[in-house]
């Protein structure tokens, strides 16, 4: 088995420049954990509310490590025959029709029952072979010559057995086939597993994998994203969207508005022609920040309140 890029990235500054170049901004911990999982090759278990930037973390690093990003999105249900392998019923039915028409060109010079038998023997090993198996994304991931980046998505919706099952693909970077037999993994892939805590994962699963949490970002941090993903913002409006939506997330709400809301917020206040919060376009725009109507109404009363200190951080 080959290693996976092992000079691609040259240190953590190395990794973290190039994340940003590709218009994804992330802390110290994050880009030091990719290192590490790169020269390790270890699983990293990204954990973290929804909408911080997980998945994208996964597509971004196969941006810039040049390979192909293989994406698994879990749910409940799914099993080993949707995430590794199918066979191509169809297909096989139509070479079991052909082999019956075929069957007397078979047997010809067949001289007793145990060579006749053999001879139909060596064309079922060809029936449970690699050209009648519909590869999913394990497989996938597990034949690229050059690697890849491997994205197990939202894991903690998928079920106990299926999360056992990926033990022996996390730790060997191997799947047993009971019809091919065990089929490893022709260069190792980068491998993200992300989970939005909506149940416990084994200790089995998590010991196989480095642990990284990506948590709301600060408000620099949220700042300088905000000044990459929506360039056209003035610094102005910037600064008072930042210091807004870090008051918001102090509130308790049922779903407290994460960097994706706040990018598509910003974007739209860049579509309304805005220079400046007023209570009026805070209003009207809540809907895109916050996704919960009780959410909506418990933010009215702090409106204000959220706006002004907003005008009193952009002007100092």
């Amino acid at each position: 088995m080959k290693t996976l890029y092992r000079d691609k990235f040259q240190s953590v500054n190395d990794i973290k420049s190039r994340l940003e170049s590709a218009d994804y901004i992330c802390s110290e911990q994050i880009a030091t954990c990719v290192y590490i999982a790169h020269h390790l090759q270890k699983p990293v278990m990204v954990e973290g509310p929804a909408g911080v930037g997980k998945t994208e973390l996964a597509k971004t690093t196969a941006r810039i490590l040049d390979v192909p990003l293989v994406r698994l999105q879990c749910y409940e249900g799914l099993d080993e025959a949707k995430a590794l392998y199918e066979w191509k019923y169809a297909k096989q039915l139509l070479y079991t029709q052909l082999l019956k028409d075929k069957l007397g060109e078979l047997l010809d010079g067949a001289t007793d029952l145990r060579q006749s038998m053999d001879r139909i023997h060596d064309h079922e090993d060809l029936f449970f072979s690699e050209s009648f198996l519909e590869p999913r994304p394990l497989y996938q991931a597990l034949h690229h010559d050059t690697g890849c980046v491997l994205l197990i998505d939202e894991v903690d919706k998928s079920d106990h057995e299926f999360e056992a099952f990926l033990l022996e693909v996390l730790s060997d970077f191997q799947v047993s086939i009971p019809e091919l037999g065990t089929i490893a993994a022709r260069v190792k892939p980068l491998v993200f597993l992300t989970s939005n805590n909506s149940r416990e994962l084994s200790d089995a699963l998590k010991r196989r994998c480095l642990h990284l949490y990506v948590p709301y970002p600060d408000e620099k941090l949220e700042s300088r994203i905000l000044a990459t993903r929506v360039p056209e913002l003035s610094e102005q409006l910037r600064k008072e969207i930042v210091s807004f939506v870090q008051s918001v997330r102090e509130l308790d709400l049922k779903k407290v508005p994460s960097i994706s809301e706040t990018i598509d917020w910003a974007k739209t206040l860049v579509l309304l022609h805005s220079e400046a919060l007023d209570a009026a376009l805070v209003r009207q725009t809540l809907n895109v920040l916050l996704k919960f109507e009780t959410d909506i109404e418990a933010m009215r009363e702090h409106t204000m309140t959220f706006i002004n200190k907003a005008h009193k951080r952009s002007a100092g």
